[in-house]
């Protein structure tokens, strides 16, 4: 549940956001001549980027390492090793754009023995009821809102995870299967496949090690448009080009991590801190490392506990540099905190992110549940 700072928008918001997707989607496939062909955008799937589960966003999403729960399938597959019931669940849902954008994460994870773990994810960003104003005037040239409909904008992914202790002591390894379905009401819709593969490595002195591959062989998404003959009129008297089917490559990125947790004396204190470098490989983004080739997005997180019951945290992410109204350029972090409370089996997350509005990104509330359950017993009467 998240909420912005600026809570009422009218449907002109709607609409600018359908714009802002149509542009998208024609900078990224106008180019393509057929079905075969294959370009590789910035940000592709980047809906996939913004993370789940409120106890890593309050840590600036720096969790690749120390990730052993549930939400492990998104973030490490690895870390999935370190479920140790029968099943465990998180769910999270939260709101961007004061509602108007709405983000869903559903996470499974069944430890089959004390080797080995399988995981589904299930996510969902998506923009409902955007009004379709394609239709708006009539043939004899007049408006008429009655031809006004709506349609939904959303990407959803699912995840099948695994992940199994190997021989060597400390060492996890896990992979994801993704699938990947982007829709756009009745005109455009997408079907990609994917692969993750991620390791974790805990040393005997504490220190945890993490590496992610999303995307590993690339992921692809294979677009079609099913414009009708009224639709593909109104843009191209609007100037506009028409959409042809094509292929988006997602090039893959690459999260090197970092952990240690600290303990202080047999009282059940505890400090934990995280560094994490995402490594992306579609070109320079505006990030504090970029070449030609490759970005590296640096980001931390720190946390401080006591036992399981409660654990307070703190982080930084989406580190760049923006330029204001003086045509200065300057450092944008974004800063977080969170807290995280533990009843038994049940774990609720709280992150408020960006405090401040320090960054060029709106601050948000995020909370996370996280179940654990153990095995059902047969019972008789």
């Amino acid at each position: 549940m998240v909420y912005k700072k600026t809570t009422v928008f009218m449907n002109f918001q709607k609409i600018a956001i359908l714009f802002i997707t149509s542009i998208s989607i024609q900078l990224c496939y106008s180019q393509s001549e057929n079905l075969t062909e294959t370009i590789a955008p910035k940000y592709s799937n980047e809906f996939l980027a913004i993370g789940v589960g409120a106890d890593a966003l309050g840590q600036g999403n720096a969790i690749v390492a120390q990730s052993d729960n549930v939400s492990s399938g998104y973030w490490n597959p690895a870390g999935l090793t370190k479920v140790n019931k029968w099943l465990e669940v998180g769910l999270m849902h939260s709101e961007y754009f004061a509602g108007i954008a709405k983000y869903d994460y559903l996470g499974l994870a069944h430890s089959i023995d004390d080797k080995s773990t399988i995981g589904f994810t299930a996510i969902r960003f998506g923009v409902d009821d955007i009004p379709n104003t394609t239709q708006l005037i009539d043939n004899n040239g007049n408006i008429d809102y009655d031809r006004v409909t709506s349609f939904t904008a959303a990407d959803y992914a699912f995840l099948f995870s695994y992940a199994r202790k190997t021989k060597v002591e400390g060492l996890s390894i896990g992979g994801n299967a993704k699938i990947i379905h982007r829709k756009v009401g009745d005109f455009a819709k997408s079907w990609g496949f994917g692969i993750d593969a991620g390791v974790q490595y805990e040393t005997k002195n504490g220190w945890k090690f993490g590496g992610m591959a999303r995307d590993v062989t690339s992921t692809f998404n294979a677009w079609i448009f099913t414009l009708n003959s009224e639709t593909q009129e109104v843009f191209i008297n609007t100037g506009n080009e028409i959409p042809e089917n094509g292929l988006e490559l997602t090039l893959p990125r690459f999260i090197l991590g970092g952990y240690k947790k600290i303990n202080f004396g047999s009282k059940g204190l505890y400090a934990t801190g995280e560094i994490d470098l995402d490594i992306t490989t579609d070109g320079k983004r505006n990030t504090v490392i970029k070449t030609g080739i490759i970005s590296g997005d640096p980001h931390l997180g720190i946390s401080l506990g006591f036992k399981n019951y409660v654990a307070v945290r703190a982080g930084i992410s989406n580190m760049q540099y923006v330029k204001d109204f003086n045509d200065q350029e300057r450092l944008n972090i974004q800063p977080n905190i969170g807290i995280g409370l533990n009843f038994k089996n049940v774990f609720l997350d709280y992150a408020f992110t960006d405090i401040g509005d320090a960054s060029v990104a709106l601050y948000s509330h995020v909370i996370s549940l996280r179940l654990k359950l153990n095995k059902p017993s047969n019972t008789t009467n």
